[in-house]
């Protein structure tokens, strides 16, 4: 199942890179605190990826990058989630989905489901495996694929969804 999209790889001196960003952003820290309303929503869900994922695969790496750095850290200032704590493994599996999703976009120039699993295995399997060498305890560094499973399926079937929807403009 594949969609032509438009894709786009907006550079840091354009103006609507950072208006993109700053729309991404916010759906990056709306998106949590509606999860964060059910116990354990973050964990389960894991809305702070879904408008990354979006944002690099529709408008490339650059507006994939500050939607993936600027939204962890406002989400942490604004509201206390993610704790400071776990910022750093959040920042990695953020800005590695960036990078994953942007190429997959890059790679393929269509709007694809295996691409779209593929950014997203690729950035819980990679940041999972630095998480674990970071904190060396594979217990935690597995979590999302303990209890994340749910908001992997949401980043893939719902961001597929989402960029098939936004694919002309």
């Amino acid at each position: 199942m594949e969609t032509t999209v438009k894709l786009y790889s907006l550079s840091y001196k354009e103006v609507k890179t950072y208006l993109f960003a700053l729309l991404f952003i916010i759906g990056n820290i709306a998106l949590p605190q509606i999860c964060h309303l059910i116990p354990g929503g973050g964990l389960a869900w894991l809305p702070i990826y879904f408008f990354t994922l979006i944002a690099a695969y529709k408008y490339g790496l650059r507006v994939g990058l500050l939607t993936a750095i600027l939204s962890p850290l406002l989400n942490s200032a604004l509201f206390g989630m993610p704790p400071v704590a776990v910022l750093p493994a959040i920042l990695i599996k953020s800005t590695l989905l960036a990078g994953t999703a942007a190429y997959a976009a890059h790679r393929f120039q269509k709007i694809s489901l295996l691409a779209i699993i593929g950014a997203v295995l690729a950035y819980q399997v990679i940041g999972t495996l630095i998480e674990w060498a970071v904190i060396q305890d594979f217990a935690v560094a597995i979590q999302d694929f303990r209890i994340g499973i749910p908001g992997m399926l949401v980043q893939v079937f719902g961001g597929y969804a989402l960029l098939r929807a936004i694919a002309k403009l």
